[in-house]
């Protein structure tokens, strides 16, 4: 087919500003940040503004036969937004308006292209909450969220982004529009679509708009920190607070090496000792005395199983300086090379045999190996350091990421907790869902998109 015809048709209907076709330009749209992905170069990047803008580019590429990559912001760590060769890159982010939040009903009605932080924060004025919060929430758009089923650190008690789904608004690979869920509390009416939506990485359609539940506002956190010289025993005071019950609104853990980097990179001592080999941060949004019990409740656990040090604060800056050491860790690992971070998820009662086998392959490979992740809901996120001019160390770094997963699967979990497939785990996903799920698969992505015109090779081959 005519590929000058085809962005010709894009910018009549488009206008000019919205199609970019200077390489110079879309090189900046092929790829989001996972760098063992490969990405290609595509014919054009578009900008629509509206969903009819995007059902004018969705049918002309159909028509063109030109496959559609869907793109956010970029922040993901899958591939699942990098480009192929000859694609159109058709990018979200002019899609940012908050159409609607309905304070009686506590739901809210968003376009893919809001920031994940911009929509907390709108609406935090009304009241209510909006729970998902990748690490990337400050810039990271809400269509991407939706399109990775994105998680983040307050998953334990609120779950991930299909949690929060009510209904979307999607443009199929005829270019129609296809309504799905509900604005009601109950719904049981036909198949559910949304969460089919949800998580496929944009395989399956361009998500234009969600309506998603709300939650009230919770209370200011108190914050609980407590120090282990085994991660064993870290990994046992992780279960003891799934088999007593408690939903901490927060509960992270870091290794000995994620530790130290912190350490060295906010020049303070976070009150561990030398042989500190797991680091449990845990916070509780009840408020008041409720959240006071929850955390004495959970301070006792963690004496119970060994902890050195086992500290609760109500004083918010203080509990911010406390969890800061978790998310800067990615940054503090900056200082020995550059990361590849992993985010397998793993029952919460084998959390140490993850990181017990991490250390295993840090020896094996030789490179650094940090893990830090959410313990409340078993999604660790291992991350190789490597050096950035070293394709020999980039190599190893490739065989750890894989052995990671194998280890993973190896204890009952799975291969991605909330990042995705995308363009690095396809072999992967196989591995984990079998041959007859991977055909369920393939017949869902040909009954809606039987042309392949959404990111074609991404997540699994047809």
């Amino acid at each position: 087919m005519n590929n000058h015809a085809l962005v010709t048709r894009l910018r009549e209907q488009l206008g000019d500003a919205a199609v970019l076709t200077d390489t110079d330009v879309t090189d900046a749209y092929s790829r989001d940040m996972m760098p063992l992905a490969d990405s290609g170069k595509p014919l054009a990047v578009v900008l629509p503004s509206d969903v009819e803008g995007v059902q004018a580019v969705v049918k002309a590429c159909a028509e063109f036969e030109v496959p559609i990559v869907p793109r956010g912001a970029g922040s993901g760590l899958s591939g699942a937004a990098n480009a192929i060769d000859g694609c159109v890159v058709l990018v979200l982010t002019k899609l940012d308006q908050i159409v609607e939040i309905d304070e009686g009903n506590r739901l809210a009605v968003v376009q893919p292209g809001v920031v994940n932080l911009d929509f907390r924060n709108a609406v935090e004025k009304h009241g209510l909450f909006y729970p998902p919060d990748p690490s990337s929430y400050d810039w990271c758009t809400i269509g991407g969220n939706l399109s990775t089923n994105a998680g983040g650190l307050c998953c334990v008690k609120y779950g991930v982004t299909t949690d929060s789904v009510l209904g979307l608004e999607v443009v199929l690979a005829d270019g129609s529009v296809l309504k799905t869920g509900r604005r009601t509390v109950k719904g049981v009416a036909g198949y559910d679509l949304a969460r089919l939506f949800v998580g496929s990485e944009g395989t399956l359609g361009v998500i234009t708009q969600a309506t998603v539940a709300l939650k009230p506002l919770p209370q200011l956190p108190s914050t609980l920190v407590a120090a282990f010289n085994s991660t064993e025993a870290a990994g046992e005071a992780v279960a003891r607070v799934v088999r007593e019950g408690l939903v901490p609104s927060l509960m992270e853990i870091m290794d000995a090496t994620s530790i130290k980097a912190a350490e060295a990179y906010l020049k303070t001592d976070l009150g561990t000792s030398s042989d500190c080999k797991a680091l449990l941060l845990a916070q509780s949004d009840s408020g008041g005395e409720v959240a006071r019990k929850e955390l004495a409740v959970l301070e006792q656990i963690c004496v119970d199983c060994g902890a050195d040090l086992a500290y609760a604060t109500e004083d918010l800056e203080e509990g911010k300086m406390l969890l800061q050491a978790r998310r800067v860790v990615l940054t503090a690992l900056e200082m020995y090379g550059v990361w590849l971070t992993d985010d397998v998820c793993v029952p919460r009662t084998r959390i140490a045999e993850l990181i017990a086998g991490c250390e295993r392959i840090s020896e094996e490979v030789g490179l650094r190996i940090a893990v830090v992740g959410h313990a409340g809901d078993g999604n660790m996120h291992p991350t190789i350091v490597y050096a950035h001019d070293s394709e020999e160390e980039f190599a190893r770094a490739r065989v750890a990421f894989d052995a990671i997963l194998d280890v993973a699967l190896s204890l009952g979990g799975t291969v991605t907790g909330e990042h995705g497939i995308g363009r690095i785990k396809r072999e992967w996903l196989a591995k984990e869902i079998g041959e007859v799920g991977i055909q369920v698969h393939r017949q869902i992505k040909r009954a809606l998109d039987p042309g392949n015109l959404f990111n074609p090779g991404s997540m699994f081959s047809l």
